[in-house]
């Protein structure tokens, strides 16, 4: 792939994943707006345990997507994902009563956003398949249907004046709408014209990857997580609304993980390709917060009063994000490289966050810091880990 074909096709997917996390985020706006404090804040965390839960998701598109370069079967990719998807609906059955204690959550609202993790598992399938195959087109496509396709339901739900729970069940159908347009999508791309001999794949590459996968999620999601716990109900949905600029820093760099990934995969060419994406997620990174900072006093005008206290600390949420985002790429090079070990970095520093959060968090700014301190951190030691790999193991 040359450099400017590289450029189109982080330009293609880059609009795609705009189009998805702005629908996204899109829904948070109505959601603060027309729920109470309380019932945001239960909103909020279910969608954020849902991507804890749909981590095996992310493991098995990175997986497809690898194994569909090396020339693996797709019929094989599927049965894999199919096998990992139910049991992720086994887990996700299980986590909902546990999690209604812990969260003080509703039972209706926890098992509706705990159905969609199995369905990511299938959506993840299809979206591997494509980009093993770079069809980066197809792939932008997609992207950006599928963000379309699981938002609109649960603002129409709002809209008619649904609470958290029935905003979640109508997420839960457009999931669904979503999975069967990816398989459709898939099953258009014509299949592998050479397969190769490859040793049986176990369920353990995507084990693997799943708890690089996890870590990653874990990190950005923890401190929502525990906010409930250890702020209130109030202070929680406060502090769910700063977490939106976490997300969009994060998320807003995605194409560049997506696009380069079968590069990180090549020996030759892994450190320099990380190199290049360190200091473009930096420089966005330094951009997002700038606008984090000028977009802050619109909060409580936009949002309303009770967002206030959250409108001067945008810019250290945006911070988190960034730093997540240099995080995602380097754990991403560990897995194309099966390096998977270096994951036990970000690990470390995560529970460290946890003790913080729970011993030392009493307010949303204190939160707000232990977050960004613990992402940078985690960010920047993990680069430096993977860094050194590429050079003692070229």
């Amino acid at each position: 792939m040359t450099t400017g074909s590289m450029a189109r096709s982080v330009g293609l997917v880059a609009v795609g994943s705009m189009v998805a996390n702005v629908c996204a985020y899109f829904v948070h706006l109505p959601a603060s707006a027309w729920l109470s404090t309380a019932a945001y804040g239960e909103f909020a965390v279910l969608l954020q345990a849902t991507l804890v839960l749909g981590v095996p998701a992310l493991a098995v598109q990175a997986v497809t997507a690898r194994e569909v370069v090396a020339g693996r079967s797709v019929g094989s990719l599927v049965h894999l994902g199919g096998v990992t998807a139910a049991v992720v609906a086994v887990l996700a059955a299980i986590a909902v009563w546990p999690f209604t204690v812990f969260a003080h959550t509703g039972w209706v609202a926890t098992a509706a956003a705990f159905t969609v993790a199995p369905l990511l598992v299938l959506i993840a399938v299809g979206q591997g398949i494509i980009q093993g195959r770079t069809e980066f087109r197809r792939l932008a496509w997609v992207i950006g249907t599928v963000g379309v396709a699981r938002t609109v339901p649960p603002f129409v739900a709002l809209a008619f004046g649904g609470g958290a729970a029935a905003a979640l069940l109508a997420t839960m159908i457009g999931a669904l709408a979503a999975t069967v347009l990816v398989a459709w999508q898939a099953g258009l791309v014509a299949p592998a014209a050479h397969a190769v001999s490859l040793s049986r794949l176990s369920p353990a590459s995507v084990l693997q990857a799943s708890q690089v996968q996890l870590v990653l999620i874990s990190a950005t999601s923890v401190d929502l997580l525990l906010a409930r716990a250890v702020l209130g109900e109030s202070d929680s949905g406060v502090y769910a609304l700063g977490t939106v600029a976490s997300k969009v820093a994060f998320w807003l760099p995605q194409a560049v993980g997506l696009v380069i990934f079968p590069r990180l995969a090549d020996a030759q060419r892994s450190a320099a390709t990380l190199r290049t994406a360190v200091m473009v997620l930096v420089g966005l990174s330094a951009a997002t917060t700038l606008a984090s900072v000028a977009g802050g006093p619109l909060v409580p005008i936009v949002i309303g009063e009770d967002y206030r206290p959250v409108a001067g600390l945008l810019w250290l949420f945006a911070i988190t994000g960034g730093a997540l985002a240099v995080l995602q790429v380097a754990l991403l090079a560990a897995i194309a490289r099966h390096r998977t070990r270096v994951a036990a970095v970000p690990w470390v520093v995560l529970v460290a966050e946890v003790v913080l959060i729970l011993t030392c968090a009493s307010s949303v700014a204190g939160l707000a810091l232990i977050a960004a301190g613990c992402a940078v951190t985690a960010a920047a030691l993990t680069v430096a880990v993977v860094s050194r790999d590429d050079t003692v193991r070229p």
